[in-house]
């Protein structure tokens, strides 16, 4: 069973994170509840499945692609180059989310303490 993670359903996700962030920065913050409001790695696991998505969606690109070059008249070009395209901006998109995360946690790395 295939699943996938579309743009309305990364949307609610990211709003659900938000609000979490939220409810986290709002309560003070001690060594023994430091993860108030967010249940076991549910960030991580967002961004895994994220991950994988881009994955599989780039692994179809390219078997699309191999069987446009290998002459299969089941595929046509149209449907490869959507389904590469599709890929790109998956891609992009978690190169974006990855490259806001670093510079948070650099933003945090560097905070006085």
């Amino acid at each position: 069973m295939k699943t996938s993670l579309d743009s309305n359903q990364l949307i609610a996700q990211m709003q659900q994170l938000s609000k979490l962030a939220k409810v986290g920065a709002s309560q003070s913050i001690d060594t023994t509840n430091a993860t108030a409001g967010v249940s076991g790695g549910a960030f991580g696991n967002l961004l895994t499945k994220a991950i994988d998505n881009v994955n599989s969606q780039q692994m179809q690109a390219g078997q699309l692609a191999n069987q446009v070059v290998m002459g299969d008249g089941g595929v046509s070009l149209v449907k490869a180059m959507i389904a590469s395209q599709k890929a790109s901006v998956a891609f992009q998109a978690t190169l974006q989310v990855r490259n806001k995360v670093v510079s948070a946690y650099q933003d945090i790395m560097n905070m006085p303490i």
